[in-house]
């Protein structure tokens, strides 16, 4: 069975985007305060997908690394 990840970390967002790791960060802290989230709570891959209007499909490619 394969392991696969359903949060996104700021690495993530900078191998996706090619952000900083500070713009990943702020990115990522927009997304929690958009849905609400407390600062410790996780972002989801569905959640950034749905922020960002990325594809899940392609996102998850980078996820598998």
């Amino acid at each position: 069975m394969k392991n696969i990840r359903t949060c996104i970390y700021a690495k993530d967002v900078q191998c996706i985007t090619g952000k900083s790791e500070s713009a990943s960060r702020n990115l990522l802290r927009k997304i929690r305060k958009r849905l609400r989230k407390k600062p410790h709570q996780m972002v989801s891959l569905q959640e950034f997908c749905d922020y960002t209007g990325l594809p899940r499909e392609e996102i998850s490619e980078y996820m598998n690394h």
